[in-house]
């Protein structure tokens, strides 16, 4: 009953809906991704848009690493393939009772560990992939930029407190 109360107030003065009362002042925005800073897009006062990108880390090593996935992935269709081929011969070579089940289990085995690599190397792509994305630090929503922090050589370490890159501040137009 008191949250309508204050809802009717606050409306009745015309400040409900004018701007989030829940939105933070600032947000500090760093990477997802460890690495050094490559270039800085940005500048204090600067209004950025929605998804606008803010700054760049050094994608060298992300690129090796998702080059380094697509191999492994290459090599694992390439197994997958001549296990599920060597499945089919065994299984022809039990019908027609010329191998013994052991052989035809031991085809089976090796197709499956040979599937289960293969869906592993996907996943493994699939995250270098997105590693190489989220090296570009994109600004969440429309604001001005408060700070920059980073600068072209700076290092990045994600998986410990990073520091911020680039502090947005919603604005109010």
């Amino acid at each position: 009953m008191k949250q309508r109360i204050v809802a009717i107030a606050l409306a009745g003065l015309g400040l409900v809906g004018a701007s989030p009362l829940w939105a933070a002042d600032k947000v500090e925005l760093t990477t997802r991704v460890s690495g050094v800073v490559d270039q800085v897009l940005v500048k204090p006062g600067q209004r950025v848009k929605k998804g606008a990108v803010l700054l760049r880390l050094d994608k060298t090593v992300l690129q090796a690493r998702l080059d380094e996935a697509a191999a492994e992935l290459t090599r694992a269709q390439a197994d997958e393939g001549d296990a599920k081929r060597e499945l089919e011969r065994a299984q022809e070579l039990f019908n027609r009772t010329v191998s013994s089940t052991s052989e035809l289990d031991a085809a089976t085995l090796r197709y499956a560990r040979a599937q289960a690599a293969l869906s592993g190397a996907n996943a493994r792509r699939a995250i270098a992939q997105k590693n190489l994305s989220d090296a570009e630090l994109k600004a969440p929503f429309d604001g001005v930029v408060s700070a920059v922090p980073g600068a072209p050589g700076t290092v990045v370490a994600a998986d410990c407190q990073p520091r911020p890159l680039v502090i947005l501040d919603p604005g109010r137009p």
